[in-house]
């Protein structure tokens, strides 16, 4: 079996394919694209970094293709869907960099503190400046963490043990967690009233895309210092110059950007507050040697004895069961980034009942596939199938798995309702012929939508006229409607749309569409 390794790893890793039996290593970092595709024709196992882009073309040009192994977390350059189709196994290494990480962000922390990059570049510029660069101590001080994730725990330890006042804001943590981690829990606005410190640590999706805006920024404590070292794209860089500009803002520490690499003439540069790095969070020997050492053990233990470990899109299993369980796993994890769009927020209990043929498989890997899909909104790309359960066990919430016979006239059946502090929601899937998964429910309204790339759901009074204001919307924004769904109770009572869209809807038009009196609530779902 062949193992292609293709972007730049560690030598421990390394090591440990060329010294397994019945494997062969192919060691080409920084492969041209031409030569990768013919490279790639006898691969059983691909490695890759961030600098291999996995594209469809190039897994139909992969006909062997078992595993494709991404040494690190992030999987932008995975077309995973495509991976999918074909069968090849996703796998990457969650939680090989989050210590590094989160030195990274105590780091940025303490030197844009005491200003040491700028005091650095001053006295080999021939300077010696004392007064010019008058820091602030860090213990006492009050650090605002949003998003208390594995990286954003870890962040919270180091700063009290640095004497320092920990808030806490992430609407998916009981109050109760936050308090027993040793900080205080807040609002969103809490959070930026009260900071000196502000770290954000959450995945980047449309919700928490520009989180630190004007509008936020314009709340923070006067003289706040913002370090991300997260995810290029939550903070508004523009935004960010403007915020400094009034002094609004004392300074920041960034490490990674809207763009990367940033352009060489980004405002941020030219403000000297201002500390930046490229993209370095997991740029230490310890954690390349990590992520090498277990991404090697990954990819051998799937070629050798088919288990899989923290895969993106199977949960592990023997090999065997994948053809089998597949088209339930892709319906389950849909159901349950479904409804975490759908209804985000802290989630108390969560219900899972298989009725018909699915009942009769084995459902704790679907279980898993739909927690992970449930968790994956909410934390990002640190959930995986084997840390999925141990996640929701940390959010505080109940899992309950059952069995039923109540199919309700489908051939298999997957209900799932989230029990939250306002009450509960439901959402249930079916399969349809050819193995095609189908939303088939939504609270009490039946409905029939195919979960799957963009879906507007809108919840409206039953009155003449919504859908044509609807439709009239999207298509003055471009936006193509590839599918319609519309339930309903009774005449003249309320509503429920799933709309999938060719394209995303931008907030702009979301805010467009809940400005009609009929329409009481509007959702955008990517699947």
């Amino acid at each position: 079996m062949k193992i292609l390794v293709t972007d730049r790893i560690s030598e421990e890793g390394l090591d440990i394919f060329r010294r397994s039996e019945g494997v062969t290593l192919e060691y080409c970092p920084g492969i041209a694209e031409e030569e990768l595709l013919i490279a790639v024709r006898d691969a059983s196992a691909l490695v890759v970094r961030g600098g291999t882009r996995v594209t469809s073309a190039l897994l139909e040009a992969a006909p062997r293709l078992k595993v494709v192994a991404r040494a690190g977390i992030s999987v932008e350059n995975i077309d995973l869907e495509a991976a999918g189709r074909r069968g090849v196994v996703v796998m990457n290494t969650p939680l090989g960099s989050a210590l590094t990480s989160a030195e990274h962000t105590v780091a940025m922390l303490l030197a844009l503190s005491r200003c040491i990059p700028q005091g650095d570049r001053s006295l080999r510029e021939g300077s010696w400046r004392k007064d010019a660069y008058l820091g602030v101590e860090v213990a006492g001080k009050t650090l605002g963490i949003l998003g208390a994730g594995r990286i954003g725990r870890l962040v919270l330890e180091r700063a009290l043990a640095l004497k320092m006042r920990v808030l806490v804001h992430d609407p998916y943590l009981s109050g109760a967690t936050v308090r027993t981690l040793g900080a205080e829990p807040v609002s969103f606005e809490g959070l930026l009233f009260g900071a000196d410190f502000l770290t954000v640590h959450v995945p980047l999706t449309h919700e928490t895309a520009h989180v630190l805006d004007d509008e936020a920024l314009s709340k923070l404590k006067p003289g706040c210092r913002i370090i991300n070292c997260a995810q290029g794209g939550l903070v508004d860089e523009a935004a960010l110059v403007r915020a400094i500009e009034s002094g609004r803002v004392a300074g920041a520490a960034l490490d990674v950007f809207e763009k990367e690499p940033p352009d060489p003439d980004n405002p941020l540069f030219a403000i000297e507050s201002v500390i930046c790095t490229p993209h370095l969070r997991a740029a230490t020997r310890d954690a390349q040697a990590s992520v090498a050492l277990q991404i090697a053990r990954q990819v051998l233990d799937f070629l050798h004895d088919g288990v899989i470990a923290n895969a993106l899109n199977v949960p592990p299993m023997a090999v065997e069961q994948l053809s089998r369980l597949r088209p339930y796993l892709l319906l389950a994890e849909r159901l349950g980034s479904f409804q975490a769009q759908l209804r985000p927020g802290e989630l108390r209990r969560v219900v899972v009942e298989y009725a018909g043929e699915v009942a009769k498989q084995e459902t704790a890997p679907l279980t898993l596939a739909l927690l992970k899909g449930l968790l994956g909104p909410m934390l990002g790309a640190t959930v995986n199938y084997v840390n999925a359960p141990h996640l929701a066990q940390e959010l505080g919430m109940e899992v309950v798995e059952s069995r039923s016979t109540a199919s309700q006239g489908f051939t298999s059946l997957i209900r799932l309702t989230t029990v939250h502090a306002d009450g509960e929601r439901s959402v249930w899937g079916a399969l349809f012929a050819e193995s095609e998964g189908r939303i088939v429910r939504v609270d009490d309204f039946p409905v029939e939508a195919i979960p799957e790339g963009t879906l507007l759901v809108l919840r409206n009074n039953d009155r003449p006229g919504v859908l044509a204001y609807v439709g009239k919307v999207l298509a003055q924004a471009g936006i193509n409607i590839a599918m319609m769904n519309l339930s309903r109770r009774k005449i003249q009572g309320r509503a429920i749309s799933l709309i999938n869209l060719d394209s995303l809807v931008s907030e702009e038009v979301l805010e467009e569409l809940l400005s009609y009196p009929d329409i009481l609530s509007a959702h955008q779902v990517s699947l």
